[in-house]
């Protein structure tokens, strides 16, 4: 089912991501009080009284500005305004009407969505305040105060009411969220744009330019996908947690516990893998998520495929499921084939196998290496089953988990990986003896 979207614009430091974050009921935006924090444009799912819809915060629109990312910040806000079902201008009630503001309110007067216009910071609630806002001529003023979290009922109310009429026996689809992580400056947002085909997160040099997790709705192959563009991972020691960049690695973080599959991206003109990058892949595998390797830049490669395919057999020995693709975001060198990996990934993450399989399997396993004995007592393995999915999970019976080893465990996955397609996913097997309930 289509979701209506909401867009939140207005200048500068007015508090809308604040806003943002008390609609959707988690910090999601990074709220702080420097103008121009949130410069691309960020999606979640909101409800209003049973009325689903996605609320896109975007960055603070001001041409006065000297940042240098701020015609950036103008086009995303401006895409933002012309994809919207409904447009939230947030305003100032401290400090009045700006130029800035009557500037935003001409280019929302041409825009076909309606208005929901919103006076913010009226900790007082002082509803006199709004009145100065008419002559902006969008309708009446609506007044709030989002740190007491007065009148958001009543905005609320004021935006679904511009919502098309819901159509019976409508059912919302799965949306598979894709995580796009890696150090800063490895190409994460070209290649987010460049699988969309627009220019849809702000792409620059500059390290650090994606601070924020953007979820960037996306349609493959007829099934409904959000890529997550996140802020680039640093080594903790070089990140003060406090800071905004603290937050922005929190939130990567985040985006990669609650994603379905992840990209892990590396810079393939580089030598060789940092510390860092190891590290990215051994938190995406510690998750329990299904991966691909991107290997971007690749029309600046340093070696051979074959060297570069050894140099990571290597150094991610600890997940050697992974898929590899060589790819440049910058010329579209096999950028087509990215997400046909990404499906494959996912889909052996959701894959089933029939206890019967897994028994035969393991009882071929058995007969060829037996479990090894312990202080003169020899484990006795009963049978497998598979309890969930997403990442496949097994549970072996056996009469004492404390005599299955973990070099036993990993024979065991070699040879269910032998016999069963799950590349690009771990997979978990869990041991319980008689003792466990």
């Amino acid at each position: 089912m289509y979701k209506p979207v909401v867009a939140v614009v207005g200048r500068p430091n007015v508090g809308k991501s604040t806003f943002f974050n008390k609609i959707c009921g988690k910090r999601i935006s990074i709220v702080d009080d420097t103008p121009g924090v949130t410069r691309d444009r960020i999606y979640a799912d909101a409800n209003w009284c049973g009325n689903n819809f996605m609320l896109v915060d975007t960055g603070g629109i001001d041409p006065r500005s000297e940042d240098i990312f701020q015609n950036e910040i103008k086009t995303q806000a401006m895409e933002a305004i012309a994809s919207s079902d409904v447009i939230v201008f947030m305003v100032d009630g401290q400090s009045g009407i700006t130029s800035t503001d009557e500037e935003v309110a001409y280019i929302l007067k041409r825009s076909k969505a309606p208005v929901v216009l919103v006076v913010n910071k009226l900790d007082r609630f002082e509803v006199e305040n709004t009145y100065e806002f008419y002559s902006l001529g969008l309708g009446d003023p609506m007044p709030l105060s989002c740190m007491q979290s007065k009148g958001i009922g009543d905005i609320l109310d004021a935006i679904v009411a511009h919502f098309p009429p819901k159509r019976e026996g409508e059912e919302e689809g799965k949306v598979t969220k894709v995580a796009i992580v890696g150090r800063p400056n490895v190409g994460k947002s070209s290649i987010v744009n460049r699988l969309i085909g627009e220019k849809r997160v702000v792409v620059s040099d500059v390290e650090g330019t994606t601070r924020d997790a953007v979820l960037v709705p996306f349609k493959y192959n007829k099934k409904e996908y959000a890529l997550v563009d996140t802020a680039g991972l640093r080594r903790k020691r070089g990140v003060e947690q406090a800071s905004i960049e603290g937050y922005s690695v929190l939130r990567t973080m985040s985006a990669i516990e609650t994603a379905d599959v992840a990209m892990i991206v590396v810079d393939g003109s580089e030598e060789k893998l940092s510390e860092q990058d190891v590290r990215i892949a051994g938190f995406v595998h510690e998750e329990g998520k299904p991966s691909v390797i991107v290997i971007n830049k690749w029309d600046k490669k340093s070696k051979s495929k074959n060297e570069y395919l050894e140099m990571l057999k290597k150094d991610l020995s600890f997940m050697d499921y992974f898929i590899p693709i060589f790819v440049s975001a910058l010329t579209g060198t096999s950028m087509g084939q990215v997400m046909e990996k990404v499906e494959i990934a996912y889909t052996n993450s959701c894959k089933r196998i029939t206890t019967g399989l897994l028994n035969d399997i393991l009882h071929d396993a058995i007969l060829n290496f037996e479990p090894p004995a312990h202080s003169g007592r020899k484990a006795k393995v009963q049978y497998i089953t598979e309890a969930s999915v997403c990442p496949p999970t097994f549970v072996l019976f056996v009469n004492d988990a404390k005599l299955i080893n973990f070099s036993y465990l990993r024979y065991l996955e070699n040879r269910f990986r032998e016999r069963v397609d799950f590349v690009g996913t771990p997979i978990k097997i869990i041991v319980k003896g008689k003792e466990d309930k």
